[in-house]
């Protein structure tokens, strides 16, 4: 019986500390490799630390609520078969790797190589597929848990390296405690599986495997999430099978649960409103806060983590870029009509079809127009950077803080993979799962402040980014029309933006051409 000590990891995002929120273990409690044991938050995302070996946990090193700098040790296991060697282990011999090969998969702790990059984590057989392949360890990017090396990951690399691909994988890759990876453009998940599972309004895409590998700790889990576990996508392989972690059970249960939750609002919502109840309808349901916060009168509440880094971002903006705010009205009749149209055409197609892909649409034929607008300020050079890529940014509210989930290249999607992608990294950010690179590259922002029934405000812009367009709440209006006055449903537009950059005549052109898409949301089809 072996001691195990294990460090906070780094997660490569500048993250330099996280506050770990959460304890799931406590000593003498068995663990099983990637069972998750914390909760960590840093100032980017709640995420979950999966422990890297089957074992018992002999110590906590740390307090719930306590700022722990990464490389801390948080936690010690007593681990099978091991000698006491606390966080450093010699590299395996070859009678270490047939003793090894002897155990079954699932029960082989992972071993630990030390490089001159760091500290690699990788299972005795994939060390051995590394030396065969002949892959440096050292080089390779790990996608499992606490960025454990996979044997896909060594695969990768053996390929990349086969076709001249030096670094060794085949894109860019953002690994997270949790294990999932996420590449710099949203819903490019680079596992097909995975990336289908991640989410829609009717549900996420069972695997329907006939075979699984998975631990008996994550079998229970399964069972007790009521999960078929050959339904759950795998993001793990073990010699060449799908490995379904706990960590994929549990958010594969969370996206059915979420599903479910929004296939009985839609129902409930068609069931009982009439044309004034989509008349009150908010702008982009997708960004609906979650409930008050329970924090009462008289507390004094920490102010760190996501809270701390928004209100820095935001300070940052303020006192950079000079702010100024447009505010225009637009008659959204014809496009209220028109979504009510597409609606029940698009819940057959399993998507929740709100108001925010038609408005991020006729954000990004505007942009086009009047490329100022989807600029950046470089001060270092004096420059100003007219971006040719439009990814807009979607303001969510969550328990933590308002996060800001990114659609890529917005400009080559549909109404209704606009509606999709949206709506799954609208459920990230609010389950505190969504990736530093998926809230990153922004280049516009879209926020609502209509869902709680506002109708101007003054945003802040998502600096470095230039602009960024409030929505307020679609309410019915008294209009002149072919000279009588008739009801119509209005919506508020707020754009704020840095004058350094934009003039006022800029941003009121760029408001009447977005209100001309609304007005006359045909006109988007077109693009």
């Amino acid at each position: 019986m072996g001691i195990k000590e294990f460090k906070l990891p780094d997660v490569g995002e500048g993250v330099a500390e996280g506050e770990l929120v959460t304890w799931h273990v406590s000593p003498g409690d068995t663990v099983t490799e990637d069972q998750v044991v914390a909760e960590v938050e840093t100032d980017k995302a709640l995420v979950d630390v999966p422990s890297p070996y089957n074992g018992t946990v002999k110590e906590l090193r740390a307090e719930e609520g306590e700022m722990v700098p990464v490389g801390d040790v948080i936690i010690t296991f007593e681990v099978e078969g091991e000698g006491d060697e606390g966080t450093e282990t010699e590299p395996e011999t070859e009678s270490d790797e047939s003793e090894a090969a002897e155990e079954p998969e699932e029960e082989t702790p992972p071993a630990e190589t030390e490089s001159p990059s760091g500290r690699v984590f990788a299972p005795p057989s994939v060390r051995r597929l590394a030396r065969e392949l002949g892959v440096d360890l050292s080089g390779v990017e790990g996608s499992g848990p606490s960025g454990r090396v996979t044997e896909t990951d060594v695969r990768t690399a053996a390929e990349g390296s086969g076709d001249g691909d030096e670094s060794g994988s085949t894109g860019p890759r953002n690994v997270s405690f949790s294990g999932k990876s996420a590449v710099s453009k949203a819903g490019d998940s680079g596992d097909g599986q995975a990336a289908e599972s991640s989410g829609s309004a009717g549900g996420p895409k069972a695997a329907g495997r006939e075979k699984t590998l998975a631990a008996p700790a994550t079998r229970r889990i399964a069972e007790e999430e009521g999960v078929d576990i050959d339904d759950v996508p795998a993001t793990e392989e073990r010699d060449g099978e799908p490995f379904v972690t706990e960590a994929d059970v549990r958010q594969y249960a969370e996206v059915q649960r979420a599903a479910q939750t929004a296939d009985a609002r839609s129902l409930a919502a068609e069931e009982g409103a009439g044309e004034a109840g989509e008349a009150a309808e908010s702008t982009a349901e997708a960004v609906e806060p979650e409930a008050e916060s329970v924090d009462a009168a008289g507390d004094r509440v920490p102010y760190k983590g996501v809270r701390k880094a928004i209100g820095d971002q935001m300070q940052r903006s303020k006192y950079t870029a000079p702010h100024v705010t447009h505010h225009d009205e637009v008659d959204v009749t014809e496009l209220v009509e028109l979504r009510g149209e597409y609606k029940p055409l698009a819940a057959e197609r399993d998507v929740n079809l709100t108001y925010m892909p038609f408005v991020t649409k006729a954000v990004v034929a505007a942009l086009k127009q009047f490329p100022y607008m989807n600029a950046q300020l470089d001060e270092e050079n004096e420059e100003i950077v007219l971006r040719d890529e439009y990814n807009v940014g979607v303001a969510t509210a969550t328990d933590a803080g308002l996060l800001v989930p990114v659609v890529h290249d917005a400009d080559g999607k549909g109404l209704l993979e606009l509606a999709r992608e949206t709506n799954e990294l609208v459920e990230k950010a609010r389950s505190r799962k969504i990736s530093p690179a998926e809230m990153q590259g922004g280049t516009f922002t879209i926020t609502n402040v209509g869902v709680i029934g506002g109708e101007y405000a003054t945003p802040i812009i998502n600096y470095p980014e230039v602009g960024i367009l409030a929505l307020g709440e679609i309410k019915e209006k008294p209009r002149v029309v072919d000279g009588d006055i008739v009801p119509r449903k209005v919506l508020t537009l707020s754009l704020s933006f840095d004058h350094r950059v934009v003039d006022g005549a800029i941003a009121a052109r760029f408001t009447n051409k977005v209100k001309e898409y609304l007005s006359n949301p045909k006109l988007l089809l077109l693009e």
